[in-house]
Formats: C-alpha cells, sequence, structure tokens
C-alpha cells in the first residue's frame, strides 16, 4: 500500500477510535441527558445488535477479535485498503473501539437510545460509523467501485 494511503487509513481509524472513546467516557464519568424521544444514557451491551449472540458471554470478543482480524486480511488480499483507505479506516477504528469496550468493560458502551413511538436498540457513535461504512461499501460495490468478484 502506498505511503498516502497508508497514512489516510490511519488518520481515518484514528481519529474514528478516538472520537468514540471520547464520547464513552463522557457516558463512564457519569453524562446522561433525557429527551422526549432520545435520551443518552449509559449502557453496556454484551451481545451485539440488538443484544444478540449475548449467550455466547466472554467468547464473543475473541470471536470478533477473529472476525476483525479476516477482514483485515480480506481487505489487504482484495486491495480494498488500497482502494478506499478512509472507509476502511473508518469501519476498523469503529470496529476496534467497541472491541476494545468488550476486553476493558462488562460490554460495548452504548448510550443514544430512541423511545418515540416505539422502542429501538440502544446504539452509539462507532456503530453509526460501522453502518455508514458498510452503506458507503455497498455503495461502491453496486455503482462499479469496487470488484464484484470479492463477494
Amino acid at each position: 500500500m502506498k505511503k498516502r494511503k497508508l497514512i489516510k487509513f490511519f488518520i481515518a481509524f484514528v481519529l474514528i477510535f478516538l472520537i468514540d472513546q471520547g464520547i464513552k467516557y463522557l457516558f463512564l464519568n457519569g453524562f446522561e441527558w433525557q429527551g422526549k424521544c432520545i435520551s443518552l444514557v449509559l449502557t453496556f451491551n454484551k451481545g451485539v445488535a440488538f443484544s444478540m449472540f449475548e449467550f455466547l458471554g466472554e467468547y464473543l470478543k475473541y470471536l470478533q477479535l477473529l472476525l476483525i482480524a479476516a477482514l483485515v486480511y480480506l481487505f489487504y488480499k482484495e486491495n480494498i485498503l488500497k482502494t478506499h483507505p478512509v472507509v476502511s479506516g473508518i469501519l476498523f477504528g469503529a470496529a476496534v473501539s467497541n472491541l476494545l469496550d468488550r476486553f476493558l468493560r462488562e460490554g460495548v458502551v452504548d448510550y443514544v437510545y430512541w423511545h418515540c413511538g416505539f422502542d429501538f436498540a440502544i446504539f452509539n457513535f462507532a456503530d453509526v460509523m460501522i453502518d455508514l461504512s458498510i452503506a458507503l461499501f455497498a455503495y461502491f460495490y453496486f455503482f462499479g467501485k469496487i470488484s464484484k468478484k470479492v463477494a
């Protein structure tokens, strides 16, 4: 990977990681806000999206570590890190930030709770960045910017 692209990857990775950990630090130190439709409250998610796989307990963090390592390998092998360094950095910065929570705390620190009209899963900044990066990769894939042989 060219040096410039590697720098873009690491800037995106570190920026997303630090922003997410900074926001989580605020909630871990007592920040809370209650709104009519959205509340910002500290919770620990011991599963993944919608608390799925919570039954895996301690094994979940090691499975996620293996998944991230496999994705890094795939992204490197298929030149996705080289062709999309910023989006890759966003994805991996957010994923590693959530994984760090699993190793340091009792689960992933979540804090955005939507409760207007219906209850929605509680999530965090890293979750949003993972969703954004996946949406961008899907866009690139369907509109010809990523080779379809990867899928």
